[in-house]
C-alpha cells in the first residue's frame, strides 16, 4: 500500500486566488508544485514562447550555426545521425526540414537498433565517408562517442554533435568530476558543465530546434516562421515522448506545440492522428505519451525507425496513412510481446530470489531486445525499485535500466563502467552492453553499492488538498485545466476524501476492467466514482477488509457498511453534449469504522 502524504507548503492562497483569478484551492496546487512568486505565477498560467530562453545561450551553438552555414554556401554534404526513438527520430526531421529550407545537400541515417545499436559507430562513420559525406550531425546522441568522433576528424571529417544526454566524466584524484567531452568540431549540449543555458531539461529534439532556430535567425518572411511553428509540433511531441519533465520552458513548448500538432500541415503527423482516431479533436500530452508516441517508437523496436521519419516526410496524404497503419499495426505486436516479457521477467524475479535484490537485473536471453526499456519500466513501477532488464544480443549482451527519484542510474553505473562495452544515459534510464559473463558481476556491483534504504523503495503519493468531493463542481474542473499539460514533473492533481460509504457498483469496459460506483460522503451527498486501476487487487481489499459477501453484494444491487478514504481526482464526463461530475479513484485505504 503506497504511503500517503499531504503537500503542505504555505502560501497566501486567498491573495494568490484573487490576484490571478483562480480558485483557492487551485493556487495551493500551484505552489505544491514550487511556482513561488507573482513573476514565476504569471510565466506558469500564462508563460508564452517569448518567455523561453535565447538558442543563443547553449554552448557552441552559434559555431555549429556557423560551420552548418559555410557547408551549406559550398554545397558540401551533411548526413544527420539520429536515435531510433520518439526524440532521436523528432530531431533528424527538425534538422532535416531546416536544412532543407536552407538548400543543403542533406540526407539522415536512423541507426538500426540491432544492427548498429544506439548513435554513432566507426561502421556508420565510414559508410557516410564512401558515400562523399562531408559533415555528420548528430541529434540525440553524440555526447558519449569520443572515441567514433576522433575517428572521423582523423579520416578528415567534419562533426556537429547536438545532444541533451549527460556527459561522461571521470573522478579525478581529488575526487572531482572532469568532463569527457568528444572531439567534435563544435558540441550542443546543455547538460555541459560551463553552458550557460539555464534550463537543462530539454530533449534532443529541442535542442536541434534551437540550432535551426539560430540558423534561420535574420530570414525574414512567413516563410522560415511558418517552418519554425510547424517545427515546434515536433519538439513538444519528442518532449513529452521522451518522458522529459513538464516544467518550465517545456510545459511552455508542450502548450504551444499541442495545438501546432492538431492543425499541422505534415502529412505524417496528420496520418498517425488520422488512424488513431484522433484527427480534428482536441490533443493533451497523454495521447502523445501513450497513443502516438508508442507508434513511432514500435517502428524503431521491431523494424527499422527509418519508417516514422518517411511516414514525416511524404509528399502525399496516402504515402503517409499507408506508413502510419504500418506503425499503429506494429505497437499492437510490440504490446502483445511487451506483456509476455514482463509475466517472464515478473516469474524469474518471484521464483529465483531476485526479489530480495534492491536493484532488479533481469537477465531475458531471449527477450526482443528492443523491449528491454518498457519492460523495465513495467518491473520499476511493480516493485518500485530500480531494474535493470538484460537480453542477449548479436555481440553479447544488451539492455536498459528504469530507476527511481532516489538512485542515479547514470551516476552508479559510472562506478563500474569498466563492465561494460557501452553505456550511457541519465539519473532515471540507461542502457548499457556487456559480455555476458560480466551480467552477475554487475548484478552483485549495483546491489553491493547501491546505498538504497527500505524507505527508498516505498510508492508515496502526494496529496495536494485533502478536499470534499462536494467542493467540485464542472467550473472548478474546468478551471483545473489552467494547470496543463499533465505529465512528468507536472502530474494531474489530487485530492483526499475520507469516508466514503460504496453503495453499488458495475464492471464495464470490453475486457471488464474498469468499475463504476456510486458513493456518499459523511453528510449523505452522493457522487459517481470511477475506478481505472487494478480491479483484482480492489476486489482483494474489499473481501479481507470487508468480506467477501460485501463485496459481491456491491455488484447485486448494493450493500452497507464498506467504507473508505480515497485519493482522487474529479473528471466531467461529456456524453451527447451533455456535462456529467464523476470522480476518478487513485488510490484507496479502509476507512473509519461506521
Amino acid at each position: 500500500m503506497a504511503k500517503w502524504m499531504v503537500s503542505a507548503k504555505k502560501a497566501d492562497f486567498t491573495e494568490i486566488a484573487e490576484k490571478f483569478r483562480i480558485d483557492p484551492v487551485i493556487a495551493r496546487v500551484i505552489r505544491n508544485r514550487d511556482i513561488v512568486g507573482e513573476e514565476e505565477i504569471e510565466r506558469f498560467l500564462h508563460g508564452s514562447l517569448t518567455d523561453i530562453p535565447s538558442p543563443y545561450l547553449l554552448k557552441d551553438i552559434e559555431k555549429a550555426a556557423e560551420i552548418l552555414r559555410e557547408k551549406i554556401n559550398g554545397q558540401v554534404p551533411v548526413r544527420i545521425i539520429g536515435d531510433y526513438d520518439i526524440d532521436g527520430v523528432c530531431a533528424a526531421y527538425i534538422l532535416l526540414a531546416g536544412l532543407q529550407h536552407c538548400s543543403a545537400v542533406v540526407d539522415t541515417v536512423i541507426p538500426h537498433r540491432i544492427h548498429d545499436g544506439y548513435g554513432l559507430n566507426e561502421n556508420l562513420i565510414r559508410e557516410a565517408k564512401e558515400a562523399g559525406i562531408d559533415t555528420i550531425l548528430t541529434c540525440d546522441n553524440g555526447i558519449a562517442a569520443a572515441q567514433q568522433i576522433a575517428y572521423a576528424k582523423s579520416i578528415g571529417m567534419t562533426v556537429i554533435v547536438t545532444d541533451h544526454h549527460e556527459v561522461p566524466y571521470e573522478m579525478t584524484e581529488e575526487g572531482e568530476r572532469r568532463e569527457c567531452l568528444p572531439p567534435a568540431d563544435a558540441v550542443v549540449d546543455p547538460k555541459q558543465k560551463d553552458c550557460s543555458y539555464p534550463f537543462k531539461g530539454i530533449c534532443g529534439a529541442v535542442t536541434a530546434y534551437k540550432l535551426i532556430q539560430v540558423l534561420l535567425d535574420g530570414e525574414k518572411g512567413e516563410k522560415a516562421a511558418g517552418l519554425l511553428r510547424e517545427l515546434l509540433a515536433f519538439a513538444a511531441f519528442a518532449t513529452v515522448g521522451d518522458v522529459m519533465e513538464l516544467t518550465d520552458e517545456n510545459r511552455i513548448i508542450v502548450r504551444y506545440g499541442l495545438k501546432q500538432i492538431e492543425q499541422s500541415s505534415n502529412h505524417g503527423m496528420q496520418a498517425l492522428l488520422s488512424v488513431n482516431g484522433l484527427q480534428n479533436k482536441p490533443l493533451s500530452a497523454y495521447h502523445i505519451g501513450f497513443v502516438l508516441g508508442p507508434c513511432l517508437n514500435a517502428t524503431g523496436r521491431l523494424d527499422t525507425a527509418c519508417k516514422a521519419l518517411q511516414m514525416f516526410q511524404s509528399s502525399t496524404p496516402g504515402e503517409a496513412v499507408t506508413i502510419a497503419g504500418e506503425l499503429r499495426e506494429l505497437n499492437d505486436s510490440r504490446k502483445l510481446m511487451t506483456l509476455q516479457g514482463v509475466q517472464e521477467a515478473v516469474e524469474l524475479i518471484e521464483e529465483s530470489g531476485l526479489k530480495e535484490d534492491k536493484v532488479l537485473v533481469v537477465y531475458l536471453p531471449e527477450c526482443h531486445e528492443s523491449l528491454a526499456g518498457i519492460i523495465a519500466g513495467r518491473i520499476r513501477e511493480r516493485y518500485q525499485k530500480p531494474v535493470f532488464v538484460l537480453t542477449r544480443s548479436e555481440e553479447g549482451v544488451k539492455g536498459s535500466g528504469r530507476s527511481i527519484e532516489a538512485y542515479s542510474m547514470y551516476d552508479k553505473m559510472s562506478e563500474c563502467k569498466e563492465l561494460y562495452t557501452k553505456y550511457g544515459g541519465h539519473k532515471m534510464a540507461a542502457g548499457v552492453s556487456m559480455a555476458e559473463e560480466n551480467v552477475n558481476v554487475f548484478r552483485s556491483y549495483l546491489n553491493e553499492h547501491c546505498g538504497l534504504t527500505e524507505e527508498d523503495f516505498e510508492e508515496k503519493i502526494h496529496i495536494d488538498v485533502p478536499m470534499p468531493m462536494s467542493y467540485v463542481t464542472p467550473e472548478f474542473v474546468r478551471q483545473l485545466s489552467v494547470l496543463e499539460p499533465f505529465g512528468n514533473g507536472n502530474p494531474k492533481p489530487v485530492f483526499a476524501q475520507r469516508n466514503l460509504s460504496l453503495l453499488r457498483g458495475r464492471i464495464l469496459g470490453k475486457n471488464h476492467n474498469v468499475g463504476k460506483y456510486t458513493v456518499e460522503d459523511p453528510e449523505g451527498r452522493q457522487f459517481e466514482m470511477m475506478f481505472f486501476g487494478d480491479l483484482e487487487a480492489w476486489h482483494g481489499f474489499l473481501a479481507d477488509h470487508f468480506g467477501q459477501q460485501a463485496c459481491d453484494g456491491l455488484y447485486r444491487g448494493g450493500c452497507s457498511g464498506i467504507r473508505i478514504h480515497v485519493i482522487y481526482y474529479p473528471d466531467l464526463d461529456v456524453y451527447q453534449g451533455k456535462e456529467r461530475l464523476q470522480m476518478v479513484m487513485k488510490d484507496y485505504c479502509k476507512g473509519d469504522a461506521v
